[in-house]
Formats: C-alpha cells, structure tokens, sequence
C-alpha cells in the first residue's frame, strides 16, 4: 500500500506506463529524482505491471508490420518528427518499464499492444482504492486476447472486471469458475447474462492463491445441469502475485 496521495501515486503509475506529456511528464522526472516515497511507488508499479506481462502470451505480428511503421513515419510531416524509431524506442528503454516489459518484444508488439493496455489501464482504475489487490488473474480467449481480470485482495474480496463487452444468447448464461484444488474439481462462483464488473462469491473456497485457475463457460440458462464446466469455454486464466 502506498504512502503517497492518490494523485501522485496515480502519476507514478501512469510515469511508469509511459502516458505522461510536457509539464506532468517533467514533474514525474523531477519527483523521482528528489522523493523517495514517490521512487518507491514508481518502483512498485514497475514491478506490478512486470507481473501482469508475464499472463500475456507472445502474439506473432504480420510480417510487413515494422516496414508500415517506417513507412507512415516516413510520410509524417517533418515538425512531426522528433525522433525516429530508433530513437524513440531508445528512449522508451530510458523510461524504465518499456524497456524491460517483454511487452515490446516483436512478437507482442502488434498484436497484443491495445488488449494488454486496455487491460492494465483498466486494473489501474481499479487500483484507486487504498489496497491494490494481491493477485491478479488476467482471463485470454482462446486467440490470447485479454478479456477480463479477477482481482483477490488481501480480506479475500474477489473481482472480476470484464475488458469487453460479452452477451449470453437467449437461453444461455455466462458462468465463471474457480479451479484451487485438482481433485475437487471446477467450483462454480457466479453467473451472468452480460460481463459486468461483480464480486465473485468464494464464501465456501479459501482465498485464491497463485495458480489457481479462473475461467468462464458458456451453459444454459440457470447454469451447468451437472455442477461443472459443460459448455465452451469463452475465456480462462491463471492468479499470479501482483504485490
């Protein structure tokens, strides 16, 4: 838990995402390099969002994806260019979390750039409140696209945040499981019509600890007929320790 006011522990966290420009971007500079409290909380996010990288799997790009980058920086008006890839990628590498987030790996770069921040912009929202939680578990698709994340905190409260917009057909719900222990099986821990941000009731499992699986399945309407997973399964994830 941060020390920091709200609003300079949310600096810190969108220092290190690399969103800061101009007058905000300069006081993040200058706060890191005269505050310790703020260069803690600049080195917790780092650490925090590092965590989160880690869930995504590597997504390969289309191969002419770098020449279409060169090419549209090319055509860019000249006030426009600062820098060149090169360089502004060297100096993303100087800002700390760019540089080291296997993130910008070719691999992930296309692909799996606007999901991963969507996701963490979205887990950075949720952090607003006085504890951030404790694990994290960001649910992919089948095509390893980020579509939810369950936040556990450290009272045993369970999130789950979808991403995107996901409607049950008619007849049909959406329900979300939990996977903490091989031999009890799946538990089922809610249901939904539509994916909206609800607490997830765990009353009779024990706080969700790394690795323990969480995913959704698509069954009929009043949930699985047997009391475990039937249907497709839309989307699945594993806790990791975020703090």
């Amino acid at each position: 838990m941060s020390d920091l006011p709200d609003d300079l522990d949310m600096l810190a966290a969108e220092y290190v995402l690399g969103t800061l420009e101009g007058a905000d971007l300069d006081r993040a500079r200058a706060l890191e390099s005269s505050a310790d409290d703020f260069r803690r909380a600049v080195a917790r996010w780092r650490t925090h969002f590092l965590v989160l990288d880690d869930t995504a799997a590597a997504l390969a790009p289309p191969p002419a994806l770098w020449d279409k980058i060169e090419a549209q920086v090319a055509a860019a008006p000249q006030s426009a260019q600062r820098s060149k890839p090169a360089e502004i990628l060297a100096g993303l590498s100087r800002s700390g979390i760019w540089g080291s987030l296997k993130f910008w790996r070719p691999a992930a770069l296309a692909a799996g750039f606007a999901s991963l921040m969507l996701a963490l912009g979205l887990v950075l929202q949720l952090q607003r409140g006085p504890e951030p939680p404790i694990h994290v578990a960001v649910l992919t698709t089948g095509q390893g696209k980020p579509a939810a994340v369950v936040n556990v905190y450290a009272d045993g409260t369970t999130e789950f945040v979808p991403l995107e917009a996901i409607q049950a057909p008619e007849g049909q719900v959406i329900e979300i499981w939990t996977l903490q222990n091989p031999q009890q099986g799946p538990t089922s821990i809610g249901k939904l019509s539509s994916a909206r941000r609800i607490r997830l009731n765990l009353e009779n499992l024990r706080k969700p600890e790394a690795n323990h699986l969480f995913e959704l399945t698509l069954e009929p309407f009043g949930g699985s007929p047997t009391g475990k997973p039937t249907g497709p399964v839309l989307m699945k994830g594993l806790a990791i320790k975020s703090i």
